[in-house]
């Protein structure tokens, strides 16, 4: 068996018996992070991956190592890593192309060159060699389209589908999938007395490159999506399908039987034994099952009991371990090999002698983040790890605001929520819920309440759970009404939706009803739905502001900055109703834009409105961003399960000058957030924007224009 192990400070490769024993050390000469190590069938070699996205292969006698290949870019999900093939002459791989498509290339043992299999119009990966020699099969996608801009929001809602085929690897083989005789087949003896078995025999596996693609056909299973192809016995072949709301499931394919069966539901990965007998499969919860590759999987039979695995850890030790690795982190994964200047030999023999002296895993994060903290880059971040487990107590909320008046707990604030959305439950405003603002709160549970008391302490384990108030319009219980309620675990949702709606409306009173709002938390998930829920609903408005304060950053905002800066080309009339003309193209709203930012605003936040001034949108309002524009990716875990990053890639501009990381987005007009105007009730950012935007209006506005008179365009010759 084999493993890389860091034992000395640097990975290397370690070759030993199946008890460990016997040891063989094979050293490299850059040593870093390495990947997906396989051997070959015959255990002459092992092919792995590097952090640089190289592919290798060694001789394990003599330990020489030979470059393969290399992926190409440093895209968060590596598709290189090495399938050998039965007779251990070849190595099947995947590897990006100049498009940023996949395709699948074979490496040559013997030749030591590499061969193109796919011709880089499908994005083409997972290859998996049949135990037969005679095919390789794979996936590929021919609607992978925008999803090659994996950092740009509009790769977001771009379902996959994949198809699985299968190449025929020598001109002179047939297709296994051509029509099949009626005629009666005899049946060959196999001598007993040979002294091999025919199914022990290992395939020679040979291949007729010259107009291979032309030998490339499909199995018959619908598109789906699919990953981690994998080869069984000869003629069977693994497959995972994720379903939207359910999962991934297990399939296994027979090219003989000419159909595709699902085995298994919940897991999460698996791996085929080198005979094709067995899979060792990981599901939800981390269950780990040996089972029969034959058969259905029976997710409770042949559980590996992991609970029962122990080692013994002497935490200084893996300390000093941490921070070492963390350390070449950032020689081996940081974007630019100066990292920003920082001489790294000064840097470990700074701070790795703080080790020595710390005393927990906190001692440890603190360190790791001052030694982030000499890269100077915006994004450095460390914290998880073997911590304690703290038990927490789950204090359930109303989704309100108090204040004490004549000793009880009066409700100022009541917030509204969406209960029709499970993340946006408010527990006082549900149907039924007689609570109003203005009322004291005098009991939970029946349990009296005055402001003597801390309010929470009667709440405690309450999340997610009925229980009676009691309230009252007087600050006593004549006439006091009861009601049971669920107390949610946060607010924060409740109360940042809050804030929204009280911007929009704002903005409206504020514009007369011209001016749209619409703010983007992020530039991921969150930020792509808010932008699709408000800013096509306001379709109607004359413009729109843009609030992108706070942003948390994500993505590249593409999706956002493309449909903002549509420009109208015309209209499609209307026949019915008041005659509005749809506008071509239809989705957007026509008029200024004004996009308001902050320092709280960074990454995909320092991305956004960097597009929006260079594409000449619109003005910005506020405060320069934070300016942290590097992406975090690629970067393997600590040890422990913690974490440090080491940006992966850095933002230059159309000049060939790296760019906003350090310096942030500076606004056209200069506004803060004084506490004094928003203590009272002020927000001087927004303001400013609707008042820019309206005096933009007097010389922007676009008013849509009337059908014209009814063309006529039937002529007939006069008579």
């Amino acid at each position: 068996m084999s493993w890389f192990s860091d034992e000395g400070g640097e990975y290397h490769l370690v070759i030993a018996d199946q008890f460990g024993g016997n040891r063989k050390k094979i050293n490299f000469k850059k040593p870093t992070f390495y990947y997906t190590p396989v051997w070959s069938p015959d255990s002459k070699y092992i092919s792995f991956g590097d952090a640089d996205r190289n592919l290798w292969v060694v001789n394990v006698e003599t330990g020489s190592a030979q470059l393969i290949d290399n992926e190409g870019f440093a895209h968060p999900e590596r598709t290189i890593y090495p399938e050998w093939s039965p007779d251990s002459k070849w190595i099947a791989y995947t590897k990006r192309l100049k498009n940023q498509y996949n395709a699948i290339f074979i490496y040559s043992i013997e030749k030591k060159k590499s061969f193109q299999l796919t011709d880089g119009m499908s994005d083409s990966r997972s290859p998996a060699w049949d135990a037969g020699g005679k095919y390789i099969y794979f996936l590929a996608s021919t609607n992978y389209g925008l999803n090659v801009g994996w950092l740009d929001l509009s790769s977001q809602e771009r379902p996959i589908r994949r198809a699985i085929y299968m190449a025929v690897l020598t001109k002179d083989a047939p297709s296994p999938f051509l029509p099949k005789s009626d005629d009666e087949v005899t049946e060959k003896k196999v001598n007993k007395n040979n002294k091999k078995d025919v199914k022990d025999k290992c395939p020679s596996v040979n291949i007729d490159f010259k107009d291979i693609q032309k030998r490339i056909i499909s199995l018959n299973l619908p598109e789906r999506n699919y990953s981690s192809l994998k080869a069984g016995k000869q003629g069977v072949l693994f497959y995972l399908e994720s379903v939207p709301n359910e999962g991934l499931k297990l399939h296994r394919y027979s090219v003989e039987k000419r159909k595709g069966e699902k085995i298994a539901d919940g897991i999460q990965t698996y791996t085929v034994s080198n005979d094709g007998e067995k899979l060792l499969c990981r599901f939800k919860g981390g269950k780990w099952v040996i089972a029969d590759a034959n058969g259905k999987i029976n997710a409770g039979k042949g559980v590996i009991k992991t609970a029962d695995m122990k080692m013994r850890l002497v935490p200084s030790e893996e300390w000093k371990q941490i921070f070492r690795e963390a350390w070449r982190f950032q020689r081996d994964y940081f974007y630019v090999k100066n990292v920003h200047g920082l001489d790294l030999d000064w840097a470990y023999r700074t701070y790795s002698p703080w080790v020595d002296h710390v005393r927990h895993r906190v001692d440890l994060t603190y360190i790791l983040d001052i030694l982030g903290g000499e890269t100077s880059v915006g994004h450095s971040f460390t914290g998880g790890g073997d911590l304690p487990d703290v038990e927490r107590v789950p204090v359930g909320l109303l989704g309100a605001d108090y204040k004490i008046d004549n000793g009880k707990y009066r409700i100022v604030r009541i917030y509204n929520g969406e209960n029709w959305n499970p993340k946006l439950r408010a527990p006082l405003s549900a149907p039924g819920i007689d609570v109003r603002e203005g009322d004291y709160l005098l009991a939970v549970n029946g349990i009296e309440l005055n402001s003597d008391v801390n309010l929470y302490s009667l709440f405690a384990e309450t999340a997610g759970k009925q229980i009676t108030i009691t309230v009252n319009d007087k600050p006593v219980r004549e006439g006091s009404r009861n009601f049971t309620v669920i107390p949610v675990r946060s607010e924060a949702a409740l109360r940042q939706r809050a804030w929204i709606e009280n911007n929009r409306r704002k903005v409206d009173k504020l514009s007369n009803g011209k001016l749209a709002y619409v703010w983007l938390p992020n530039t991921s998930t969150a930020g792509y739905n808010s932008f699709n829920r408000y800013y096509f609903a306001q379709q109607d408005k004359k413009g729109a502001v843009i609030d992108e304060r706070f942003n948390q950053g994500g993505s590249i905002a593409d999706y956002i900055i493309d449909l903002l800066s549509r420009d109208l080309i015309g209209y499609f009339n209307n026949p019915v109703g008041k005659h509005q003309p749809f506008t071509a193209p239809n989705a957007a709203i026509w008029g200024p834009k004004v996009m308001i930012i902050n320092e709280m605003a960074g990454s995909g936040g320092d991305m956004m409105p960097y597009m929006f001034k260079f594409k000449k949108i619109g003005p910005l309002v506020g405060t320069r961003t934070w300016g942290g524009l590097v992406g975090i990716w690629d970067v393997p875990r600590l040890v422990d399960g913690g974490y440090i990053t080491a940006p992966r890639g850095g933002f230059y501009n159309v000049k060939g000058q790296w760019d906003v990381e350090g310096k942030g987005i500076t606004p056209d007009v200069y506004v803060e957030q004084t506490p004094k105007m928003v203590n009272t009730g002020h927000d001087p950012q927004l303001e400013k924007a609707v008042e820019v935007a309206m005096e933009l209006l007097k010389k922007y506005e676009v008013k849509l224009l009337p059908q014209p008179p009814d063309p006529v365009r039937v002529k007939r010759p006069v008579k």
